[in-house]
């Protein structure tokens, strides 16, 4: 695809899932009960994001860091199964690796999460001399005011300082800020992504179509998840639009990471938007037929089998 070491550097965060499927209850104090199965995967959004551009043939790097423990090497063994190179991803020898708990039904989630050595998360620690050895990175973390400046500075260092595409997924703001200030971070983003409900948020407009009309008149393009009526996206004023594909559903993490790396990958292969949407969706819906957030991701081969079946199909 190009001569870079890698095709994307992504830095952020790693853990360990601990999924707990058909919990209607939690035991009462004092007394036991039992399942009839516990998983355990590879986490974290920046993680999920990273093995699914490997599963489709990219050579991604991550920058991160795990403790030094049987979780923290059952995720090197997993990213180096996965095409990830991982020489950046750091042991800590004081910090344990992050584990969250899943308690899934049919109609719930509830989580009870350690972030270990995520706490020291910061995009402060982003390598530059590394992203200009990648063709692309990508970016997660945001907190609005409470890093801004943070992103701010370093989204400008890598236009300035390299040759790097990027990528930005928002992700949820927790605190309700929902701050406006993230405008002044688009013009050096490439590919923004939010789910609808974000796009609301942060752009005050009535829907998310409105929004991504918006944010693309700073961003090189903006796109939007949209669940279960599939994506969009506006570049140039242009817009765009892809539906979902239908599967049956068993455990939706990780959709949102997986959709993103299935357009990314579509992106760095220079497809067309249509395209790189559909790869998307297709990545998105695969993963969420399979308990973990990246069992059901796709490879290349299959990726593209399953969305030339939907579309004829339909």
């Amino acid at each position: 695809m190009n001569q870079k070491k890698w095709d994307a550097y992504i830095y952020g965060d790693v853990n360990i899932d601990l999924v707990v499927p058909g919990v209607e209850h939690f035991p009462a104090p004092g007394q036991e009960d039992e399942v009839d199965t516990m998983e355990t995967f590879v986490g974290g959004g920046a993680a999920l994001f990273t093995l699914g551009l490997g599963k489709l043939g990219l050579h991604p790097v991550f920058q991160g860091e795990v403790g030094d423990d049987c979780y923290g090497d059952l995720i090197a063994r997993e990213f180096a199964a996965k095409n990830v190179d991982c020489s950046l991803l750091g042991k800590s020898s004081t910090g344990k690796t992050g584990i969250s708990i899943s308690f899934t039904n049919e109609k719930d989630r509830s989580f009870l999460t350690y972030r270990g050595t995520n706490a020291g998360i910061s995009i402060r620690r982003v390598e530059l001399d590394k992203v200009r050895e990648a063709g692309h990175i990508h970016v997660t973390g945001y907190e609005g005011t409470a890093n801004h400046q943070d992103y701010l500075e370093l989204l400008r260092r890598v236009k300035e300082e390299t040759d790097a595409t990027v990528s930005f997924d928002v992700g949820w703001d927790a605190s309700g800020e929902w701050y406006q200030g993230i405008y002044d971070l688009f013009p050096y983003i490439d590919v923004l992504f939010m789910n609808e409900t974000e796009a609301e948020h942060y752009s005050r407009k009535a829907d998310a179509r409105e929004a991504a009309v918006d944010f693309a008149r700073s961003c090189g393009m903006a796109v939007i998840k949209l669940g279960k009526k599939g994506s969009l996206a506006v570049k140039d004023g242009v817009t765009y639009e892809a539906p979902a594909f239908t599967v049956k559903a068993v455990d939706t993490t990780g959709a949102g990471d997986s959709f993103n790396a299935g357009f990314i990958y579509g992106y760095l292969k220079k497809m067309d938007i249509r395209a790189c949407l559909e790869c998307g969706n297709g990545c998105g819906a695969l993963n969420v037929t399979a308990l973990g957030g990246n069992t059901g991701f796709p490879d290349e081969k299959t990726l593209h089998t399953f969305i030339k079946a939907q579309k004829e199909r339909n």
